[in-house]
């Protein structure tokens, strides 16, 4: 029997590549049609976004428990979340919770030192971008990093706020990523972390100028990995 995997859903477009992620590449372990018990529970993405627009993390972690309190009274055995930028209250969060997590940072970092990168470009929402999530744990691991220029942070910021949690998917986003992707290449770095989990959706390895360090699918394979072990 495999472990029971819980999903603390925000955004819809990245929880669900998250859930497909673990159901269909599920079938390479567990044979076909098969993967683990998966329960997702998700508040709506503006009740994070009144807590998020404020600084209050607090109010974020509120939220994460409750999903993770209902998700543990169904039998779930572990939650992750699927969604960088909220991340930013995991420490609260984990001080509460009834089951353990994954911390999507940690399973992207940890990858990135797998694979000898020395220095790491990341791209999310502005809140993940400036925020702690990220540096913590990839510094953790002795891997550089760095951001995009104060215009590109909000020009992605507004990309992902107004289309990409809306599924809407432009050539004109992907231009502009693509463009903010060889300027990080240019300063020195070596890999791209996609450090919100829509933007997988819109910027793959085929469309790249560096590596990519897809978050989102990430913490899908490790979700995988904990719970068939």
């Amino acid at each position: 029997m495999s472990k029971h995997i819980g999903i603390v859903g925000c955004s819809a477009e990245g929880a669900a590549l998250c859930y497909r992620t673990i159901c269909k590449e599920g079938t390479n372990l567990l044979g076909r049609h098969a993967h683990p018990e998966v329960t997702m529970h998700t508040f709506p993405l503006s009740e994070y976004m009144r807590y998020i627009e404020k600084g209050d993390w607090e109010g974020v972690a509120d939220l994460m428990l409750s999903s993770v309190s209902k998700l543990a009274k169904v039998g779930a055995d572990f939650a992750i979340c699927p969604d960088n930028t909220i991340h930013q209250a995991f420490d609260l969060v984990v001080k509460e919770s009834r089951i353990p997590w994954l911390h999507i940072a940690q399973e992207v970092a940890a990858e990135a030192k797998q694979k000898d990168y020395k220095c790491l470009g990341i791209l999310g929402t502005r809140y993940l971008m400036e925020g702690p999530v990220y540096p913590d744990k990839i510094t953790a691991f002795g891997i550089k990093y760095m951001i995009p220029e104060v215009k590109d942070r909000e020009k992605i910021n507004k990309i992902i706020f107004e289309e990409l949690v809306n599924a809407c998917f432009t050539s004109e986003a992907l231009t502009y990523f693509q463009g903010v992707i060889d300027e990080l290449k240019n300063k020195g770095c070596d890999a791209v972390v996609l450090g919100c989990t829509e933007i997988p959706l819109l910027v793959t390895q085929e469309n790249s100028s560096l590596p990519i360090l897809d978050s989102t699918r990430l913490l899908a394979r490790a979700a995988l990995k904990e719970a068939t072990r």
